[in-house]
């Protein structure tokens, strides 16, 4: 099971360089400001979010590539649980776009809708296995 933790670390820590890696094209590319569901994204938040990405990313890729040991504790489900909800959430609001409509425009580009059935899918996946491996845990 601790394979399964380790190998989505992995997949994390590249959404996480993904993330950060956007922030700075968006800021390069002179695209900032923008308001992503009424949270306005400036030039001032860019070097926080990759800061802390960054940081996110050093700690998944230290537990998806370097501990060898399983750690069984119960911060650990704790800490799924947490996810998943997150995830659960994100997915929500995918669906909320998909069912009013809502458009969401990132600098002079108009996201399309189809991309948010792909947000859906892969977070509500996301948030299964955080629950799928957080009660698997709880039975071991």
């Amino acid at each position: 099971m601790h394979h399964n933790l380790r190998e989505l670390a992995k997949l994390a820590t590249g959404l996480v360089l993904a993330d950060a890696l956007s922030a700075l094209w968006l800021s390069s590319a002179h695209l900032l400001p923008i308001d992503f569901f009424g949270a306005s994204i400036t030039q001032t938040l860019v070097v926080p979010a990759v800061v802390f990405d960054s940081v996110l990313a050093l700690l998944l890729a230290h537990y998806g590539w370097g501990i060898k040991l399983p750690v069984r504790t119960m911060r650990e489900r704790t800490m799924l649980m947490v996810v998943g909800v997150l995830f659960a959430a994100v997915a929500l609001v995918h669906w909320v776009r998909i069912a009013f409509g809502m458009d969401l425009v990132l600098g002079s580009w108009l996201v399309p809708v189809w991309l948010s059935w792909i947000g859906v899918v892969a977070t509500t996946y996301l948030s299964y296995l955080s629950f799928h491996f957080a009660l698997k845990q709880r039975n071991t």
